[in-house]
């Protein structure tokens, strides 16, 4: 599994992060997912970004209600190419930012689809933030706030408008998904705790009840796929709502 919860540990036992979520970016080719990516991990924006071609990931993390939580998150491919492939990364995702561009219609009717594909390989109770980007590109907007914020209430999303060019909502989008992640574990965690408080103390118990990811933390890279990739090469391949939020 990619990603997953877990307590981080350094080799002196202080904790570098309390938690870490693998997020997923979904949407058509084309609509700013990977300027979404690069505006929320860098702050930064490109004018001439490319579409991705396979599979993007950043990290960066974020304090929810006092805790560190380091966010992993991978930005798909939208294009049809890749639609055989792309989804076994959705496994192990605990979350997802469901994006339309604002000014290309068909984009925001291709949503329903996405949702349905991601919910093949996650939980059905994956948190989902409905995201309409380009909000700047006023003038040229074909979904309204009230097409969109009806579709989020038939899918029990939740729904913000970004801008990746101006920043507007960007952090905030991916903030509010985090929190409802963590605010989903939270009655998890508080059980497992009392369960291991329950157990004998001559008895020995790991605090990493998942895997750690299987990518480098800190680390920003991207997955090609330039010919048919089959399940054991892909193994391989993948090796490599709230509280007060501060981001660091």
């Amino acid at each position: 599994m990619l990603g997953g919860t877990h307590m981080a540990r350094t080799s002196t036992g202080a904790s570098d992060y309390d938690f870490i979520f693998k997020l997923v970016l979904i949407g058509d080719s084309s609509v700013g997912k990977s300027n979404l990516l690069l505006r929320f991990t860098r702050n930064e924006f490109r004018l001439d970004t490319q579409s991705t071609i396979g599979v993007e990931f950043a990290y960066k993390q974020l304090v929810i209600d006092g805790k560190k939580i380091k966010t992993q998150v991978w930005d798909t491919a939208g294009q049809e190419r890749f639609k055989t492939v792309i989804p076994q990364f959705y496994r192990g995702s605990e979350g997802a930012l469901a994006v339309f561009d604002l000014t290309k219609l068909d984009s925001f009717d291709h949503i329903p689809t996405w949702i349905e594909e991601v919910h093949r390989h996650t939980p059905s109770d994956l948190p989902i933030v409905l995201v309409g980007n380009k909000s700047d590109l006023v003038d040229q907007r074909k979904v309204s706030r009230e097409q969109a914020t009806a579709l989020a209430e038939e899918l029990n999303l939740s729904y913000m408008e970004t801008s990746a060019l101006n920043a507007s909502n960007v952090e905030q989008a991916f903030v509010l998904l985090v929190t409802s992640i963590y605010q989903k574990k939270m009655p998890k965690q508080m059980d497992s705790s009392s369960t291991i408080a329950e157990k004998s103390s001559s008895e020995t118990v790991s605090m990493d009840n998942s895997q750690p990811p299987t990518v480098p933390v800190g680390s920003d890279q991207t997955i090609i796929f330039d010919k048919p990739i089959r399940p054991s090469h892909n193994e391989k391949a993948s090796s490599k709502k709230g509280g007060c939020c501060v981001i660091s």
